[in-house]
């Protein structure tokens, strides 16, 4: 007896692992712009996700919601931001409560940015901070290690302290405690970099292997990004450079001097992300090496567009200099999100625009380093786990009672097909707003005029058409109120009229001491 279930366990063993629930890798940068891969046009060195799209998916159409806190919100949970509770989570139940009642490990490495802490909500293992923003090489006092305070000391494994390193350290740590390999049950690790969030903080010699590359200047910049985003294929031609903006200076006005300066401090933001692509290698390579990689379904994207925020204090420090408290602006945030207008905050496609990489060997079904041009969002992330964890959507956690999921599954698109996709996609953020029907969006920054684009011919928002279809206006603003007001919840102040004119956008330098998202 006892040789014959030997046997047929010995025969199970070579059987193909058809159907095995796969790991999920879900990460997230902060404040990275539509065009900061090399995959999505940029010159920053990216080699290692530029292989994971080149043997995956591309989305050219994925949608954040244009800030750190509420997208947080809507990835974890598959709603709208104020729709789930804001960062008190108190209406959403997040991945990690779904995915470990299904069998799911789950861990999370980095930042958190919401209410109480990740192992309040699911996560069994977490290291990162609960801050918005910190100090990449001092840190500060939110630091957690799996819900108790975490003290960042000067050096981490041999070498000086980083939070992006530290943040892979963990992830790392994670799996070899998980005992993560190809037959283990599965596991969801979302990592979730600070960088290439402010302050823009490098070790030396990865900002030095930058240094002169852009002396040419922001204007330069935005054309060679968007010529090689043409020649890839990644968007149609059809589709026009935004003009630099009006309160952005021509690169050939400022002073020597300050463009010395400028291209200083884009050296520094390139060197963040080209560690991020690093620290993916390392993740890649234990994967690799424990025989998981290829029932990994891996996912890259961000938060958020390019940040405009001048914070800069300190110039005169160097960026490797812990002391030191430098920003990027507008200006070197507009080629960030080339070809697209505006930013972080706003709801125009420069502040919604995030890459989306997907890579899943055993899995993946659309032909490799293909583009989609369906759109989608970080609410969909939810609805895609639940099918391929075989999980159940609560309809209650505690004293949590939870609204009914916003998101669609991708899985449908992984498989190369076409979903059935969102009738209406919300965006909201402050005084910023817009509405997206198929190929209509209806926008309005900082509580300007609704300006109305048809993003299959205008996908840039060149030619505003508000003026042309005054009902769809109408219509698609009845929509946007009836969504804020009744599944958002937002107060009177949220729900305020638009005004009748578009509003200038304009900067102006900010000496908070305070780092905050």
């Amino acid at each position: 007896m006892n040789t014959a279930i030997l046997f047929i366990v010995f025969l199970l063993s070579f059987l193909p692992l058809q159907g095995k629930r796969p790991n999920i890798v879900l990460i997230m940068a902060d404040d990275l712009g539509f065009s900061d891969l090399g995959c999505y046009g940029s010159e920053i060195e990216t080699p290692n996700l530029d292989r994971l799209a080149n043997n995956g998916l591309r989305f050219s159409q994925f949608y954040n919601t244009s800030k750190c806190h509420s997208s947080r919100v809507s990835l974890l949970t598959g709603l709208y931001c104020d729709q789930a509770g804001s960062k008190s989570l108190s209406r959403g139940a997040t991945i990690a409560e779904v995915l470990k009642p299904a069998g799911y490990s789950t861990w999370m490495s980095g930042k958190w940015h919401l209410d109480k802490q990740p192992t309040d909500f699911g996560f069994q293992r977490y290291w990162g901070h609960l801050s918005g923003a910190c100090n990449f090489f001092t840190g500060d006092n939110s630091f957690r290690l799996n819900g108790e305070k975490w003290t960042v000391p000067k050096n981490l494994n041999g070498q000086p302290f980083y939070t992006t390193h530290a943040i892979t350290d963990f992830a790392l740590d994670f799996m070899k405690e998980g005992k993560v390999g190809k037959s283990s049950d599965p596991f969801f690790l979302y990592v979730a970099y600070n960088a290439p969030h402010y302050p823009l903080h490098a070790p030396r010699d990865a900002v030095l292997k930058y240094d002169g590359k852009y002396d040419n200047g922001w204007d330069h910049l935005r054309k060679t990004r968007y010529t090689k985003q043409l020649e890839s294929g990644l968007l149609p031609r059809k589709f026009k450079l935004s003009p630099r903006a009006p309160h952005v200076p021509s690169w050939e006005s400022i002073k020597q001097s300050e463009k010395e300066w400028e291209a200083d401090r884009m050296e520094v933001f390139a060197a963040m992300v080209d560690l991020i692509d690093q620290n993916i290698g390392r993740l890649i390579n234990e994967l690799k090496a424990r025989d998981a990689f290829d029932n990994t379904l891996f996912l890259f994207c961000a938060d958020n567009g390019g940040c405009p925020f001048e914070r800069t204090r300190g110039r005169n420090l160097k960026p490797w200099d812990p002391k030191s408290y430098w920003t990027y602006d507008a200006s070197w945030a507009q080629a960030s999100n080339t070809p697209f207008r505006l930013y972080k905050q706003n709801q125009h496609e420069g502040g919604i625009s995030s890459p989306l990489i997907a890579h899943w060997p055993e899995g993946l079904k659309a032909k490799a380093g293909s583009i989609t041009r369906q759109p989608a969002h970080l609410i969909d992330f939810m609805a895609t786990f639940l099918e391929l964890s075989n999980g159940k959507y609560p309809e209650k956690i505690g004293s949590r009672s939870i609204e009914n999921l916003e998101g669609l599954s991708l899985v449908p698109i992984l498989k190369g097909k076409q979903r059935e996709g969102h009738e209406t996609l919300y965006f909201h953020f402050g005084t910023d707003r817009a509405l997206r029907q198929g190929k209509w969006k209806l926008v309005s920054a900082k509580g300007g005029k609704w300006e109305l684009y048809n993003l299959d011919n205008d996908r840039t928002e060149l030619n505003d058409l508000s003026e042309k279809f005054p009902q769809r206006v109408t219509k698609m603003a009845g929509k946007w109120f009836d969504i804020a007001r009744n599944k958002e919840r937002l107060n009177q102040k949220g729900l305020g009229p638009v005004k009748e004119e578009v509003k200038q956008i304009s900067f102006r330098r900010d000496t908070s001491d305070q780092l905050e998202d």
